[in-house]
């Protein structure tokens, strides 16, 4: 019998998010998942190789990949909309409009959050793009935002400067900035991660109370990395909307007033076990309505 063509895409859909995932045994999962014959399956393997969404890696596939790397010198001036337009813009356009919409936003404000506050001689822009999702990297060379921060707050040590992230609306600049940008990137995003002076933000699924880059396996590396990174990965299919992030967090009327502080992100018991600890996480409470404090989130 033959299958409708929504369930044909369904099942090309489950392929390549499978070989995203790494699953050396894509074609048997896929016949049991959707209880089709492994001929069934390996036709629509064949589809998606001659389509070039795929290619034959020694035994296994892997998805075909686009990337784009471009290096921009600070001493000229720089435009984040601009170098939107330059960059990514070609390549996230032919996604769903809230995917696009989300990737103006969140490209554009950790673009001017380099070139405003990193006082860096060079930014870099790392793109690449699969079949099933899209990785944006903004690397500058400049002071680092954790020790920029901490240095703002006149916190001891950085673990303190990262903390202030989760709750948002902090900036070191607030003639020029609202210091919203990394707190609605960082949930529009689902993948979202900052890396600077071997520490790490992160709010996505993978990491629960994690600091030290070097406590994350592929980041070692990274451990001495002078300035900042940014990572942001999105599922070209994704469904996160970017008003309704807006609204989660905001109004009409007051703008940003509500923030979520996942307290098993900051302390490693889920709550504060000091009163010096107790100070700093209530730090800036009096600039929001309402604060939920989290104590099961990861």
């Amino acid at each position: 019998m033959s299958l409708k063509k929504s369930t044909k895409e369904r099942i090309k859909q489950y392929i390549l998010e499978k070989i995203e995932m790494g699953d050396k045994a894509i074609a048997q999962t896929t016949a049991d998942n959707f209880e089709v014959s492994l001929t069934t399956v390996y036709r629509y393997i064949r589809e998606l190789n001659n389509d070039g969404l795929i290619k034959k890696k020694g035994r296994n596939y892997v998805l075909e990949e686009m990337r784009k790397i471009k290096v921009y010198d600070t001493n000229k001036k720089l435009e984040e909309d601009k170098i939107f337009s330059d960059i990514i813009e070609k390549i996230v356009k032919k996604l769903p409009d809230n995917v696009y919409k989300i990737w103006q936003y969140a490209f554009t404000e950790m673009m001017n959050n380099a070139i405003d506050h990193s006082n860096a001689s060079e930014i870099t822009v790392y793109v690449s793009q699969n079949p099933c999702s899209t990785r944006i990297m903004i690397d500058d060379n400049g002071i680092g935002i954790f020790e920029k921060i901490r240095e703002y707050c006149g916190y001891d040590c950085l673990d303190d400067a990262v903390n202030e992230l989760f709750k948002g609306k902090l900036t070191t600049d607030s003639e020029n900035h609202t210091g919203e940008g990394i707190y609605f990137t960082s949930r529009m995003i689902e993948d979202f991660g900052v890396l600077s002076g071997g520490k790490i933000f992160t709010h996505n699924p993978h990491f629960d109370i994690t600091r030290d880059v070097c406590s994350v396996p592929g980041l070692e590396n990274f451990k001495d990395e002078k300035g900042t990174i940014v990572v942001m990965i999105m599922p070209n299919n994704s469904k996160v909307n970017i008003k309704e992030v807006f609204d989660m967090f905001s109004d009409i009327d007051n703008g940003f007033i509500k923030t979520h502080i996942p307290l098993r992100n900051i302390f490693t018991d889920g709550f504060p076990v000091s009163r010096s600890q107790a100070k700093r996480l209530s730090a800036r409470f009096e600039d929001f309505e309402r604060i939920v404090l989290d104590f099961e989130a990861h």
